[in-house]
């Protein structure tokens, strides 16, 4: 767990190696609950970097269609994907612990034999432990804006990380991201537009004319923040691009 932590530094000098990153490891008190299950139920339901590539017949007994999602929160919406979708097998990535322990809690409660779960830099996890086209759909879901402007190197979404995502993706692959920041979701569609070997969904008919951004799918959530946010006037913008 958090094999990333362990890996910035240099194996010579022992020093720190700084690394650009799109998170900051703001690492809060742990439940009681959250504490047993990653002492508990990490064994069985998490997943290592340090163990390499990921054999996914092996790890969920079956070759099923398999999705991904990068920052899961505290997990919630991500085991009702689960739950709601058992024919498909679903792997998250989170580096915060206590939302790790919370996942881990909602599938021992629900029986989710479908969902596993990385402690780990998503990127690093993506290059060195997704086999390449073997993703039915990659979900971002609210990343960190990084809202000042000499922050926006940190954004996730880059080329380079759009390019990683794609290689991962089984041809008709879906990337499906969603932001609340205007700004961000601006951004978003700027790297989209410039990468190639996509198909923005919204093209499809799936949005109003002329929109680059198409409705929430029905296989997203809608999330108590974000119920919170429309009712304070604020926007939710999702962009679905399908990989050709």
């Amino acid at each position: 767990m958090l094999d990333f932590i362990k890996q910035d530094k240099d194996p010579v000098t022992g020093r720190v190696m700084r690394k650009v990153r799109s998170f900051v490891l703001r690492e809060g008190r742990l439940t009681h609950g959250q504490q047993r299950a990653l002492e508990v139920l990490w064994p069985v339901y998490g997943l290592e970097r340090s163990a390499g590539m990921l054999a996914c017949p092996v790890v969920f007994g079956r070759d099923a269609p398999r999705v991904l999602e990068i920052g899961y929160g505290m997990g919630a919406s991500l085991a009702d994907m689960a739950a709601m979708a058992p024919e498909m097998d679903f792997i998250g990535i989170e580096v915060h612990r206590p939302g790790v322990g919370a996942l881990l809690m909602a599938i021992e409660e629900r029986g989710l034999t479908n969902l596993r779960s990385y402690c780990d830099d998503a990127v690093e996890v993506l290059a060195e432990c997704i086999p390449d086209g073997s993703l039915a759909r990659v979900q971002l879901y609210f990343p960190d804006p990084w809202h000042k402007k000499k922050h926006h190197k940190r954004r996730i979404v880059q080329p380079a990380f759009v390019a990683l995502v794609q290689r991962k993706l089984a041809a008709g692959g879906l990337f499906h991201m969603a932001t609340d920041w205007e700004d961000y979701a601006g951004h978003m569609l700027e790297v989209m537009r410039a990468a190639p070997g996509w198909t923005n969904m919204a093209a499809d008919g799936m949005a109003a004319e002329g929109s680059e951004f198409s409705p929430r799918p029905a296989w997203r959530p809608e999330t108590k923040f974000e119920r919170r946010g429309a009712r304070l006037g604020h926007g939710v913008w999702d962009l679905l691009y399908q990989k050709v």
